[in-house]
């Protein structure tokens, strides 16, 4: 171990002795931006720096852990990702079904997909499929894995789900114009059932959602952080914590 690891260390440790678990956020939603720019950064190829990308995920989780965090939403794939070349696209999807089956595999974690499953190929549907089923009686972390995700498909698969099931029931138009509430779309998102998240972390520099989690984010705290995806340690997490843990949530009063 050199001086500068040392140095780290002893700083991660502070940071954390320091750290009150009463103010930890409950379901953290996160960004993993910059794959590509810390690949080039480093003189690789985009496929190594999204496979360092996938490997980073299993220590952000086991952080997680570490810290009484019971949700964590991982934007992987966004919709307007598909939209890459074929020779970019399925490397990634390669990459995305390895991780999504090492989720399943760890043991300790609930899969969970959110997403528009039609949209993608079908090899990668049965590796989303089976990590669910297979993670379903876990009790560790619920790990939604955001692949095809984008916000406004998912209120766009809501109200149509919402349409639908009511239309099933003889709902009229009226009827359904009296009762349509926050509460009954929000029962037809991917998310249903799980907390609106209390954070979303961003990596890379970038300052904006892009798209992530429109609906459940409205009263989300937000924090951004420079560093590229694969190359987030220990201690931006924990400051991520801290800075989150420091602020007053209003919720509008």
């Amino acid at each position: 171990m050199n001086l500068r690891d040392l140095v780290y260390g002893l700083y991660a440790r502070r940071v954390e002795g320091r750290l009150d678990h009463d103010q930890v956020p409950k379901h953290i939603g996160v960004i993993l931006d910059g794959n590509r720019r810390w690949a080039k950064a480093s003189g690789g190829t985009p496929e190594q720096g999204h496979k360092a990308g996938a490997d980073k995920i299993q220590e952000l989780l086991g952080w997680c852990a570490e810290t009484d965090v019971e949700v964590v939403t991982l934007w992987m794939l966004s919709t307007d990702n598909l939209n890459r070349p074929e020779e970019q696209l399925v490397p990634l999807l390669g990459i995305i079904e390895n991780a999504v089956r090492a989720l399943a595999a760890d043991g300790r974690w609930r899969v969970h997909h959110v997403g528009t499953m039609d949209l993608l190929p079908g090899r990668t549907q049965t590796v989303l499929k089976e990590a669910e089923e297979a993670t379903r009686t876990n009790t560790g972390i619920l790990v939604n894995v955001a692949v095809g995700y984008g916000g406004r498909q998912e209120i766009a698969d809501a109200v149509r789900s919402l349409l639908l099931d009511h239309a099933e029931r003889g709902t009229s138009f009226e009827e359904l114009a009296e009762t349509v509430s926050i509460d009954l779309i929000s029962e037809h998102l991917y998310t249903r059932g799980q907390p609106d998240p209390d954070l979303v972390i961003r990596t890379s520099g970038e300052q904006r959602l892009s798209g992530f989690m429109l609906w459940q984010s409205a009263h989300s705290e937000y924090y951004f952080c420079e560093v590229h995806w694969p190359a987030f340690r220990k201690v931006d997490f924990l400051r991520a914590l801290r800075d989150y843990a420091a602020r007053h949530r209003r919720y509008g009063t």
